[in-house]
């Protein structure tokens, strides 16, 4: 029996060429602008709600604040599950290239808008609209990069471009670091634009993989609809792939969105308990540089991921994932006391969180046929993001009841459903890409 050409023992970048990286820094900074303008809105929730409920006559306490986060994020994060769900489809029966082009130039324009919101209303409306271009972005990216490159290289190539987006987050430290005590959180939002210029180089360098092109051909012979969600839902073995990739994609969003996120909320707590104006501006530059040690945890925490995946199996490497948010993500809120600590459990807290995600990077394109696979990414990833919308504002409602610490140690406990998911979840290591 041959050996896979995955098990080959090659080195991941043997025969990788120059159009092979061209389609990697694509889909890299198309999640990394992605991601960037995520966090942008991440470090400028706090100071944007506080001025915006001001306006309205609405008391900006910390209970009132953490209260309409979380509805703002909930919101966020419903648009993006929405997204996942039309252009996951639309990335199978478009192409992969053309809704990665369409869906930088909304969660870029979204962006940008959010820093003109005059209510609460308004503001969550445009992370909505945001949401839908960021949803739709990751599954098309991780479709390119998983038909584009050869297998033995797959799951680094897919484990760099999640790496990438701490990458981004950090960006936005420093956007948040040098324009915020400036400008103030208007102009972060007005620098989230600067994506959409990437939208020119996809549509004048990168053309549809020869797989997609294959299938829609093959589609179009045998008067077949790519991206049908039917197709998958009526044939057992692709739904229970469809079921194991929203459940851990549900743990993994819920951890990422309904902790992680609020650890700048944490070290401003920390740092200005009293919200005292004149304290802000040397809060803000801290906030920022805890949130690029997080990133910068988080960056080798994907890189680890496709190094562990490639090692150990996708199950394996998912398991271990599991482990560390379980132990870290408490931890970081319970023992983080000062900024020096932050930086230390901040960049464990990304570690741990991004071992996740970067393990789902390279473990959802696998489970899926070509014809279907940025349907059922998209849907393994963002959808979950229906059934994790609650995690905000639960978060919120937590927080407000026990405290930061204890909310964050609660939503914890979710982790140790992904080892009940695992039990169904397909091994793909050594197996070629499912035609």
């Amino acid at each position: 029996m041959q050996p896979s050409e995955e098990t080959t023992p090659k080195r991941w970048y043997e025969g990788v060429t120059g159009y092979h990286w061209l389609v990697l820094f694509v889909a890299s900074c198309g999640w990394l602008f992605d991601t960037m303008d995520q966090w942008l809105y991440v470090f400028s929730r706090q100071p944007a709600l506080r001025e915006l409920l001001a306006r309205q006559g609405i008391e900006p306490t910390d209970a009132n604040v953490g209260y309409y986060s979380g509805i703002v994020q909930a919101i966020f994060i419903f648009g993006w599950a929405t997204g996942g769900f039309v252009f996951g489809i639309i990335g199978d029966r478009l192409g992969r290239t053309r809704t990665m082009a369409l869906t930088v130039l909304m969660y870029a324009g979204f962006t940008g808008l959010s820093g003109l919101s005059q209510t609460w209303e308004q503001f969550a409306l445009f992370r909505f609209l945001t949401g839908l271009g960021v949803g739709g972005e990751f599954a098309a990216g991780a479709s390119l990069v998983a038909e584009v490159f050869p297998s033995h290289a797959r799951a680094t190539a897919l484990g760099i471009m999640q790496a990438s987006s701490a990458i981004g987050n950090i960006m936005a430290g420093v956007i948040n670091l040098t324009v915020a005590p400036t400008f103030g959180w208007r102009w972060v939002f007005a620098v989230g634009v600067l994506p959409a210029f990437l939208v020119f180089v996809i549509r004048l360098f990168v053309k549809e993989p020869e797989r997609w092109q294959h299938e829609k051909e093959r589609a179009l012979r045998e008067h077949r609809q790519l991206g049908a969600l039917s197709e998958m839902w009526h044939t057992p073995h692709l739904r229970r792939n469809l079921l194991v990739g929203i459940g851990l994609g549900a743990i993994g969003i819920i951890g990422f969105w309904g902790i992680s996120t609020w650890s700048t909320d944490l070290l401003r707590n920390i740092l200005n308990p009293e919200n005292l104006p004149e304290l802000r501006p040397a809060v803000e530059r801290k906030v920022s540089l805890a949130g690029i040690a997080q990133n910068g945890g988080a960056f080798f925490g994907s890189l680890f991921a496709a190094w562990l995946a490639q090692r150990v199996g996708r199950r394996k490497a998912i398991g271990t994932a599991l482990l560390l948010c379980l132990v870290f993500a408490p931890a970081a809120f319970h023992l983080t006391s000062s900024f020096a600590t932050a930086l230390v459990f901040f960049a464990l807290l990304g570690f741990s969180m991004l071992a996740l995600l970067g393990c789902y990077a390279v473990y959802f394109p696998e489970i899926f046929p070509t014809r279907l696979r940025a349907t059922g990414t998209g849907f393994s990833y963002n959808v979950a993001r229906y059934i994790a919308a609650v995690a905000p504002w639960t978060f919120g409602t937590l927080r407000s009841a026990f405290g930061i610490e204890w909310a964050a140690t609660i939503i914890s406990t979710v982790f140790l459903l992904g080892y009940v998911v695992l039990h169904w979840a397909p091994e793909t290591k050594g197996k070629p890409l499912p035609e």
